[in-house]
C-alpha cells in the first residue's frame, strides 16, 4: 500500500539523481514539517553546508506560506554576503507549490538567480 512519505522519498530520490551543488552553485535544501520550514544551501563536492535558515524564531502570525517567504530571503541575504549569487533548488520530493513555491520566490525576491 502507498502512503505519502514512500511516495515523496522515490520522488526526491529521483530529484537527488540530477541536481547536484557545486561552490558557487550551491544546492538548496527544503525541509517542511507540520510547523515549521527549514532550508540550507549544500556544498556537494565538500559536503558542507553553506549557509542554512528556519522559521523557528520568527513570528508565524501572518500564516506559514508569509513565513517561507521570508526564511527564503533570509537565505538569499546571508547567500549574497558569501557572495554566492545562484544556486540549484531541491524540493525534496515536495510539490512545488504552497510554502515550498514561496521558500524559491522569497529567494528569488533577494537576488539570488536559482
Amino acid at each position: 500500500m502507498r502512503n505519502i512519505k514512500n511516495v515523496r522519498e522515490k520522488r526526491r530520490g529521483k530529484i537527488r539523481a540530477r541536481v547536484k551543488g557545486v561552490g558557487k552553485r550551491p544546492r538548496v535544501v527544503v525541509f517542511r514539517s507540520n510547523k515549521n520550514i527549514y532550508v540550507q544551501a549544500v556544498d556537494d563536492e565538500k559536503r558542507v553546508t553553506v549557509a542554512a535558515e528556519s522559521d523557528l524564531k520568527m513570528k508565524k502570525n501572518d500564516g506559514k506560506r508569509k513565513a517561507g517567504h521570508e526564511v527564503g530571503q533570509k537565505l538569499a541575504e546571508r547567500l549574497m554576503k558569501k557572495g554566492i549569487k545562484e544556486g540549484v533548488f531541491d524540493r525534496a520530493g515536495y510539490k512545488y507549490h504552497g510554502r515550498i513555491k514561496e521558500v524559491c520566490e522569497g529567494l528569488r525576491k533577494k537576488g539570488l538567480k536559482i
